[in-house]
């Protein structure tokens, strides 16, 4: 199962909040409530069409936009926490801990400057 991730979800009628772990840091708490509320909302239709789970695998892929330098993990590590959040609170997971979501992994593919985002591969395990 693979659906997609923008690289930043809106905190305001004009201001987006870029899901990277430099800006999360920095970042007051009431904005990183706002942030994390508004990106369950945008992957709410993706997050309903998976199955309940028991055990999963999940595997992030970043494309950027552009062809700089990144860290791949201050950019996976955000949507990774946000994710497996709405994950849990969407109830298609019991809970984010090790015995639901048994490992994860993140990778960079390519430059996509006309569809940016995080791909997110669920792969489920069979007991």
């Amino acid at each position: 199962m693979i659906i997609s991730s923008p690289l930043s979800v809106p905190i305001s009628k004009n201001k987006n909040f870029t899901l990277n772990l430099n800006k999360y840091r920095n970042a007051h708490y009431q904005i990183l409530n706002s942030a994390k509320v508004n990106y369950k909302a945008v992957m709410y239709d993706q997050i309903m069409r998976l199955p309940e789970m028991e055990q999963i695998h999940i595997s992030y892929i970043l494309y950027p936009k552009t062809k700089a330098l990144c860290d791949i993990s201050n950019i996976c590590s955000i949507h990774r926490k946000f994710f497996e959040d709405a994950l849990t609170e969407l109830g298609k997971i019991p809970d984010d801990n090790y015995k639901h979501i048994i490992g994860s992994s993140e990778s960079f593919s390519n430059v996509d400057k006309d569809n940016p985002r995080v791909d997110i591969c669920i792969s489920t395990i069979k007991d």
